[in-house]
């Protein structure tokens, strides 16, 4: 195992996985109301092909793989993916996104598979507003998730808050409230511009009101030795049992300390996040391309990762919404 470096010599191990472009929430900050167009099932990566890709990942230098969708919890036998994955030389953690609306049913499961830890997208804490961000959701059905998880032994469970003005942003101090008497990493994410998402100015709120708003809640310690292997910045109240993170991907130059690519649903690499930049592996894979093949491929990926996102100059992704990308 040689190790991946790009051209700014920022070392890449981290590859995020969306397993499907299917999702059972509708949230309005993601997707709009009637969906978005889903790739047909054939054109979907398989199991296996999945497991070939991580395999020739890990080769290269990967060591860390996260699990999104959509909701992958929706994807038909995710548990087989997880045993598949768990399996691989060289992969040291295995982590899954999801809304936990279907945790309940899969924590165990997942554990037992091998599936190290959980990331959980909750957005409110207020039965009738989590209502009318996913559109459909029960916030109790979310929680029985996140007892389950808990339970289960997925941790450290991270709470993930796309923060929104005038949408949940009078809950900013509730959410951090939380990690006082919890042992939740509650991490408050800026909402990211992406096509299609016409609200997304309207809502948008700085990591620094974000954190103006937290730290009128009490004093805030910096947590340097915070597991985790993204952007976010830790802190902690006196004596808490959790912590409050940031990720300022929109105001702030995080780039520099990214250490990811993305393979979405369909097969398709992306060095960042806001880019339309794609290498397909799909069809190089269904026409006989080998590990080594896929391994060249995924370094050619690397070797074209942007320095950082162009937000500031308007640019943003139009091809994908968040939803097919897998965030």
């Amino acid at each position: 195992m040689t190790g991946l470096s790009d051209s700014f010599q920022r070392p890449i191990n981290y590859l995020r996985i969306s397993v499907t472009d299917r999702c059972n929430l509708r949230c309005t900050y993601c997707m709009p109301d009637e969906g978005v167009p889903l790739a047909p099932h054939n054109q979907m990566l398989s199991f296996e092909e999945i497991r070939s890709i991580a395999t020739a990942a890990a080769s290269a230098g990967i060591t860390k793989i996260r699990l999104t969708g959509g909701e992958p919890l929706v994807r038909l036998d995710i548990i087989e993916l997880v045993k598949m994955l768990a399996a691989i030389e060289g992969i040291d953690d295995l982590a899954l996104t999801t809304n936990a609306i279907l945790l309940e049913k899969y924590a165990v499961q997942l554990k037992e598979a091998g599936l190290k830890r959980v990331n959980i997208s909750l957005d409110s804490l207020q039965k009738d507003k989590f209502r009318s961000i996913t559109r459909i959701g029960a916030l109790s059905e979310a929680f029985a998730g996140i007892r389950a998880a808990h339970k289960a032994g997925l941790e450290p469970i991270k709470i993930n808050v796309v923060a929104m003005r005038g949408v949940n942003d009078d809950e900013i101090a509730d959410f951090a409230k939380i990690t006082i008497e919890k042992s939740w990493h509650v991490r408050f994410i800026e909402l990211m511009p992406f096509e299609g998402n016409q609200a997304a100015n309207k809502w948008f709120m700085p990591r620094t009101e974000i954190e103006q708003r937290v730290r009128a809640t009490g004093e805030l310690t910096p947590v340097f030795d915070q597991t985790g292997h993204g952007p976010a910045r830790y802190f902690k109240f006196p004596n808490a049992k959790g912590t409050v993170g940031f990720i300022s991907s929109v105001t702030e130059h995080i780039c520099m300390s990214c250490n990811r690519l993305r393979l979405t649903a369909d097969g398709k690499l992306r060095p960042c996040l806001l880019s339309d930049n794609e290498i397909d592996l799909r069809e190089p894979l269904r026409n006989g391309a080998t590990g080594d093949d896929l391994k060249n491929f995924i370094e050619q990926a690397v070797a074209n990762k942007p320095k950082g996102h162009e937000l500031v100059n308007g640019s943003k992704p139009k091809k994908r919404n968040m939803a097919q990308i897998g965030g």
